[in-house]
């Protein structure tokens, strides 16, 4: 075969230079932050579709709560870093390094080159006060199983386990984050573990929510809250903080100090602000906190004592109406994305203030224009409490309580949501929307009073079965208007 005819050395020049301008303007949409991708939806969305979505707005790093091969095989040749994780109910079985290594084959060297894992995140939050110890003797060793796992599969250099921790952690007796240290009943598990991180080049991951901090806390000064907030704290050495982030980073970087560890990596894994569910939780206050903290990333200034480019994930990519509400019913909404795959607000995520709407997911199916609303006409509403509170626990009913997006609805209209999400999170199923009588389907949209009753999706996924957790606050509010 006769050799291919060779370009003038100007072509060839030229060629080249249209190959860089080309990459150049393909990265010149990358944003340096991550986000948080969950799967707590009744209706998931097409992750080849989430992953179009990503890419189109920019979004080159992702952090996953599992390896479920759905979501990630969508990842695939998409160029997205990608943080895989274990969750808690795992642990125990990665104790044993032979169940470690078939996961790491499994999940990781199964898909070679073509998947760009950075982070294995072993567990989630795994010593937050709230599960009393439960994994407090299986997350070390699966951790250190997982790294000698991916060290012998020959990817140990590129792929680091890591654990997600919440900043429960680590406190501080006055409040300074130069007093800070690791919590005392675990004080020696993290001092191991975070050696561990060091010898092995892995990140120390941490979930920061300064929402959470004005969520728990009445006393709490509201502006701390946020990143261009006003108020300020002193510390030691003329340090001053304006916001609560900073201040809980440092603490880290301070009890990290105190473990022997002072240049260990930190990873924020998740921060952000939820939009409904509470009374702070809304979108003008969600869009000011990322305004906020994509303008202080994108200056890449760090903090007073970890000056310089920080690494961190937005929480989160989508609202999931599966969540647990324990914590709050703010958890099912902290995406910067409806369920739908719909941006809430403006958003620039390079944060240079250019503030635009963001590229939804395309391609989103949906369910016909249908309502289940409260039959007025029902001669025997003695069951409404029973059917109110059946709908609220299987469906979702936290945008109803105190300062959330649908309180302003009268009594009519609270039982039309609840029954209307059940309904709707059942597929628009006619025995969904029966409730003994008191229900009915109408085609006519029955959004009320600025309040939403939404038309569920088409779900890329099977049915998701119902029975998600009751929302007291939602069903003492919705009860409060029957009696």
């Amino acid at each position: 075969m006769a050799p291919p005819p060779r370009l003038p050395a100007g072509a060839a020049a030229l060629l080249l230079l249209l190959a860089v301008a080309s990459r150049a303007a393909a990265d010149g949409n990358a944003v340096d932050v991550g986000v948080n991708w969950g799967s707590q939806l009744s209706h998931p969305l097409l992750p080849k579709s989430v992953v179009q979505m990503l890419k189109e707005n920019g979004i080159l790093k992702v952090k996953l709560f599992d390896a479920d091969p759905w979501p990630v095989g969508a990842l695939v040749d998409s160029g997205i870093e990608v943080m895989l994780g274990i969750p808690n109910d795992m642990l125990e079985k990665m104790n044993s390094y032979g169940n470690a290594q078939d996961w790491v084959k499994e999940n990781v060297t199964s898909y070679g080159d073509k998947l760009k894992i950075t982070y294995v995140a072993v567990g989630n939050e795994p010593f937050l006060k709230a599960y009393n110890g439960s994994f407090m003797k299986t997350t070390f060793p699966a951790l250190k199983n997982i790294q000698k796992a991916l060290n012998e599969a020959g990817v140990g250099d590129k792929v680091k386990a890591t654990v997600p921790l919440n900043a429960d952690v680590y406190v501080s007796p006055d409040n300074k984050p130069s007093s800070g240290a690791f919590r005392p009943d675990i004080q020696g598990l993290m001092t191991d573990m975070v050696k561990f991180l060091h010898e092995h080049g892995s990140p120390f991951v941490v979930n920061i929510y300064p929402f959470l901090s004005l969520y728990q806390s009445d006393d709490f000064p509201f502006e701390f809250a946020f990143v261009d907030g006003g108020k300020t704290i002193q510390d030691k050495g003329g340090i001053s903080y304006s916001n609560v982030f900073d201040a809980n980073y440092d603490t880290l970087v301070t009890a990290l100090k105190k473990a022997g560890v002072p240049s260990l990596k930190v990873v924020v894994g998740e921060v952000g602000w939820p939009t409904d569910g509470d009374k702070n939780a809304n979108l003008k206050l969600a869009r000011r906190y990322y305004d906020g903290l994509l303008k202080k990333l994108s200056k890449k200034e760090g903090t007073p004592l970890r000056p310089g480019k920080m690494d961190v994930y937005m929480f989160g990519l989508f609202d999931e109406d599966m969540k647990s509400i324990l914590p709050g019913n703010f958890e099912r909404h902290w995406g910067i994305f409806t369920y739908d795959g719909k941006p809430k607000f403006p958003m620039d995520l390079s944060g240079h203030g250019n503030d635009k709407p963001l590229a939804g997911v395309p391609g989103v199916e949906y369910l016909p224009k249908q309502w289940c609303v409260f039959d007025d006409g029902a001669e025997d509403k003695s069951k409404l409490p029973g059917n109110i509170q059946y709908a609220c626990a299987s469906g979702d009913c936290t945008a109803l309580g105190y300062g959330c997006s649908c309180n302003g609805l009268d009594e009519k209209s609270n039982i039309s949501y609840a029954f209307n999400m059940y309904f709707q999170m059942q597929d628009q199923d006619v025995r969904a929307c029966d409730f003994d009588g008191l229900a009915k389907i109408t085609t006519k949209n029955a959004s009320a009073r600025g309040c939403a009753f939404p038309i569920q999706i088409i779900s890329a996924a099977a049915p998701a079965v119902a029975g998600v957790g009751l929302s007291a606050a939602a069903l003492l509010a919705l009860l409060m208007v029957l009696v």
